[in-house]
């Protein structure tokens, strides 16, 4: 698939050079500065040192303040207290930070996840009865609770204390209770709404520590959990996630929690080689998949495993479980491309949704996920649980998801989500007439070009301008994530040097120069059909990241694609 390359442009064009003036870089790296907002020195100086003193204070959290206060009194007092979460990647390690916590100061302590199927996604009558059964006093939900009106109000007429610990889009009500921490609250001044559920927790666990009279060190302990928290997530790297993300990496490669040491071992990924992209591709979906098969407490036992027999245990069956989920996954995905072949035809599509009865709903919205990949259209894959149709959306840049499953709410039962993924519920009935206004809303709504997959490029360079001295400048922008992508880049007029061939499952690998410049090795994965145009001496010109090899030593670079231009 080829991509329409869109360059990216900074808000000021003076204020490039004006950086580069200021730092004594190289031009081309202060357009990537300034294309990603940073404008001035401090700018600069907080971008590439962000430490871990720079975090906000917690108190200018709406709530916090009582929130605090609560959750010390519960330690205190040695007060049963649920740890209620949710059952993905941000909810389980949101869980497994305050249970940890709180353990560590005596607390009585227990957790909770609904099942994915059984319970769905939130606080639910049977948490709270739950809490009830083990005589907890106070509920801290994580990841989840803002939209829990009516549960708020069943754990205080059982006489249950809740503090809700959320990152979601408040709705037009916010529960009763003792505190509600949700940066995104519009009553909120907290400087930074982007933080995930586990963000937000880390954040009443910093509070709360300072409410205990004792040092701001005794958080860092969970900063690993919180990084793959805000790698998983997907939320922006920015701003007080890039600090979070920066000091949780760092202790990942120093000295991980035993039960992240374990899960690395196994999968044989080494703890100094993890960032952001080895998280959002090998940590996060073995977490992920305990709870997206059903039941997410395997997740959380190993992330609170004390002991590294006990975390080979739960690491050895969240692998098991993980195996099955991509089994699953797989066969999923070609029923949908047969059912897309069979029922559709693509050019009158404008929006995919797709009924399977059996499809696995844990699964369903990373496939959902890959055919707008493939397509570059939303997506809504839908299964049947228990006579309902449940399903997860996708989308694509320029249709807000959740915008327009809202004005189909009249054929649904239930929705929730936001601009670029959702979930809903309706009758089988309402199907057929579901589908045809959600083609038609995005037929309205998005352009041609919206169906052509656009490539945001950061920078036209030659390959002489890269060597390792622009890679150790470029390096200082890790952690890469949303709002500070790996920059692309594009080189024209390149060559291939030597013969190209095709590797393993269909992946393009050659040498390639530019005029005069060193020759780069270049990998570009599933591109084997490029192979004819760039053979037999013809240029082209190609997008690319860099990356550094390191092999017994030796320290090269190497070009990896992200597309390939070639002139008719």
């Amino acid at each position: 698939m080829s991509f329409r390359w869109v360059y990216a442009q900074p808000e000021e064009d003076e204020s490039v050079s004006s950086l580069g003036e200021k730092l004594g870089i190289p031009g081309k790296i202060a357009r990537l500065l300034a294309i990603r907002g940073i404008q001035t020195y401090d700018d600069a100086k907080y971008f590439f040192r962000p430490k871990i003193e720079l975090l906000h204070d917690p108190f200018l959290m709406k709530d916090m303040e009582a929130g605090a206060e609560r959750l010390a009194l519960a330690i205190r007092k040695s007060e049963r207290v649920l740890v209620y979460g949710d059952y993905d990647v941000d909810g389980t390690t949101a869980t497994s930070c305050l249970y940890t916590f709180l353990k560590e100061f005596g607390v009585d302590a227990d957790y909770y996840i609904p099942h994915r199927f059984k319970e769905g996604y939130g606080i639910n009558p049977e948490g709270i009865s739950y809490a009830e059964e083990i005589n907890a006093s106070l509920i801290v939900s994580v990841d989840c609770g803002i939209t829990a009106i009516e549960e708020a109000k069943s754990a205080k007429e059982k006489g249950i204390d809740l503090i809700v610990c959320d990152h979601h889009t408040v709705g037009s009500e916010i529960p009763e209770a003792v505190a509600v921490l949700d940066p995104k609250r519009p009553d909120c001044n907290y400087p930074f709404d982007g933080l995930s559920g586990a963000g937000v927790g880390f954040k009443l666990i910093q509070a709360t520590i300072k409410k205990l009279g004792l040092p701001q060190t005794v958080s860092h302990q969970f900063l690993d959990l919180v990084a793959i928290s805000i790698a998983s997530d997907i939320v922006p790297i920015i701003d007080e996630n890039r600090v979070l993300m920066k000091a949780g990496l760092s202790m990942i490669h120093r000295n991980p929690r035993v039960g992240i040491k374990a899960l690395l071992e196994l999968i044989k990924v080494k703890k100094e080689e993890v960032n952001t992209s080895k998280i959002v591709f090998s940590i996060g979906p073995r977490i992920n998949a305990a709870g997206r098969m059903g039941d997410a407490s395997t997740a959380v036992k190993l992330m609170i495993s004390e002991t590294m027999a006990e975390a080979k245990s739960h690491a050895y069956e969240l692998e098991s479980v993980n195996m099955k989920r991509r089994d699953t996954d797989s066969k999923t995905m070609k029923q949908a491309m047969a059912q897309l072949d069979k029922e559709f035809d693509m050019d009158e599509t404008s929006t995919i949704v797709l009924y399977g009865e059996d499809w696995h709903l844990g699964v369903i919205g990373i496939v959902a996920s890959r055919l707008v990949d493939l397509y570059h259209r939303p997506a809504i894959m839908l299964s049947n649980v228990d006579g309902k149709v449940k399903g997860s959306a996708r989308s694509v840049k320029g249709f807000n998801i959740y915008d327009a499953i809202k004005k189909c709410e009249d054929l649904l039962e239930q929705f929730g989500g936001h601009e670029f993924a959702a979930g809903l519920t309706l009758e089988e009935d309402n199907l057929t007439e579901f589908r045809r206004r959600m083609n038609e809303l995005a037929y309205t709504d998005l352009s041609e070009n919206s169906f052509e997959p656009e490539l945001t490029i950061d920078a036209k360079i030659d390959l002489g301008e890269v060597d390792m001295k622009f890679w150790k400048l470029l390096s200082q922008f890790e952690p890469f994530g949303p709002g500070n992508l790996r920059p692309i880049f594009v080189s024209e007029g390149v060559r291939v040097e030597g013969i190209p061939t095709i590797v393993g499952n269909g992946h393009l690998k050659m040498k390639v120069r530019q005029g005069d410049s060193g020759v780069f090795d270049t990998i570009g994965f599933n591109m084997h059909e490029y192979l004819p145009g760039v053979r037999g001496g013809n240029t082209f010109d190609i997008a690319y990241v860099l990356e550094e090899n390191n092999w017994n030593g030796r320290r090269t670079l190497q070009l990896r694609l992200k597309d390939i231009h070639i002139p008719d």
